[in-house]
Parts: C-alpha cells; structure tokens; sequence
C-alpha cells in the first residue's frame, strides 16, 4: 500500500493512541495539531504542503482554504458525514480540486440507544425525576413515534420495540424491514397525535418540528431528540415547554438548539450536555472507520 507524504490533523480528532499508533503506516510523516485554529488563514498554514488532512467537526474548510491547499488530495473527516449540505467540509468544491473527502457513519449508536433507555426508564418509573403518570409505568405498551429511522434511529425502534413498547415511525421513505417487525409508519401529523413519546432522529440541519408540528404533538408528551442539532425550530420548542406538562429530553446542548442556554434550565427539560454515543468503543470504531477510509484511498 502506497503512503500520503505528509497527513496533518488540524485541530483535535477523538483518534485513541491505539489509532494513532497505526499512522505511521499511513504517512511518512504526521502533524497532530492540538487547539483549533483561529481562522482560515491558520488553516492553511497548519495545512502547508500536505497531502492528507484529517478534521473534526468543529472547524470548517471552505473554498478559500481549498483554493490555498494545492498538494491536499484527500481529506479524512474523523466525524460523522451525513450529506455534503451538512458537512463542514466544502465537499462539492473539493470534488472540482480532484480532492477525496471521506467521513465516517454510524460509530455511536449503542450509546444512544442506552442513553433513550435510560431516560425513559427513570422519567417513567420516577427514578430521581418527578413521576411522569400517577403510577410508575413500563415501556411495556407505550406509544414511541420514531421521527428519523435510519441506522440510529432504527436501533432505538428495535430496543423499544424487543422491549415491547407500540413503536412507529415517520421518515422520508417507507422501511418495509421495520414493518416486518411492527414498527409500523404514520404520516408525521398522525404520529405526533398519537404518540405519547416522539424521539427525534434526524441529520444535522433537519428543522422539521415547527408550530404546527409542535400544535400537532399537543400536551402531556415527552419529546427525545437524539439529532447531532436541533430538530426543532427553537422558538415553537420554547412555546411548547411553556407547558410544564410537557418534557424535553436531551444529551447535549446542541440538540436545544440557539435558545440552550435560555431553556437548558426549565423545569421540564433534562439535558446531561454530555455525548452520549461517544463511549470509549465508539471511539475505538471512529478510529477504525478512518482508517479504513484511507486504506480504500490509498489502495485504489
């Protein structure tokens, strides 16, 4: 297998030092730099005369950087990649600079999946949380609409549903796979109706829950949103947790949306501000997976 010349990371990539161990494999010379840079113009310089760059999702490289980056043939995201709209790589114009950009998918689900169980459990039963219903309940029959069921959000549909919650789902195509199983699909008015818990599993920078949406879901319900973002327009979140019969449910900040820090402290919201998919096992497959993505690379 053939090597880059030179892969620089410019900024923090979550890459173990088992990971990182393996580099040298891959480069005949490796650059880890370890705070994010200021600008583009520390971008570029960080990037110099290499080949490969590694990223996070937390610095974007745009045109003005790729323009500036002549020797750069392949850039490695160490995050998730959804969609080229999404990305904070500027993935179309790095296609017309015969630049490969890879990214990585479905690394952190079990996390997930835990975190959704975990928070129904104590919210139902009233585990160091005020008691949901005058009784403790079970999953056992509850009414789960899934909005979002791809590879995340179909983990959280099959643990509810091997559970025995009534699980259905909304999403953009019908899952025949899911059905099979009786997880059955609503139309998103429909779910938002007749479902007691809506969680929320979407792709970063998938508004779908406004007003209306939000008039729709009614009183009395517990919404999880499991997106990397918020899946809700921030304003029609916060006229819906007006009502304290109402709960929100969340791992980080992010999932609140540009009114976090005015919400994150109501009463009937429940955000950790901590990742929870980002287990030491999926940082482990992160790492893999990037690998993975530069031997494709380097061996085609």
């Amino acid at each position: 297998m053939k090597k880059f010349k030179k892969i620089v990371a410019i900024e923090p990539v979550n890459l173990t030092e088992a990971i990182r161990s393996r580099l040298p494999g891959y480069a005949e010379e490796l650059i880890f730099f370890q705070n994010l840079p200021g600008n583009d113009d520390e971008i570029i310089d960080r990037i110099g005369d290499a080949d490969a760059v590694l990223v996070s999702y937390t610095t974007r490289i745009g045109r003005k950087v790729l323009e500036q980056a002549p020797n750069v043939v392949y850039i490695g995201m160490c995050c998730s990649l959804y969609s080229e709209e999404s990305a904070n790589v500027d993935i179309a114009f790095a296609r017309t600079k015969g630049i490969t950009v890879t990214g990585v998918r479905d690394y952190g689900d079990i996390g997930v999946v835990e975190y959704v169980i975990y928070q129904l459990v104590r919210i139902l039963h009233g585990y160091d949380f005020p008691l949901w219903r005058e009784k403790p309940l079970e999953l056992t029959g509850l009414k789960i609409g899934m909005v979002g069921i791809g590879a995340s959000g179909g983990r959280i549909a099959d643990a509810l549903h091997f559970l025995g919650a009534d699980v259905s789902y909304y999403a953009r195509s019908q899952k025949p796979e899911k059905e099979a199983k009786g997880i059955h699909y609503k139309n998103l008015s429909g779910l938002l109706k007749e479902s007691e818990v809506v969680i929320t599993c979407l792709n970063k920078n998938i508004i779908l829950l406004k007003e209306e949406e939000f008039g729709q879901l009614g009183s009395g319900k517990i919404m999880i949103n499991t997106s990397i973002g918020p899946a809700a327009d921030s304003e029609a979140l916060k006229q819906w947790l007006g009502n304290p019969d109402n709960l929100f449910c969340c791992d980080t900040k992010g999932a609140l949306g540009e009114l976090a820090d005015e919400v994150q402290d109501y009463n009937n919201v429940i955000c950790m501000d901590a990742s929870s998919g980002m287990t030491a096992q999926a940082y482990e497959l992160l790492g893999e997976k990037v690998l993975q993505n530069m031997e494709k690379f380097l061996i085609s």
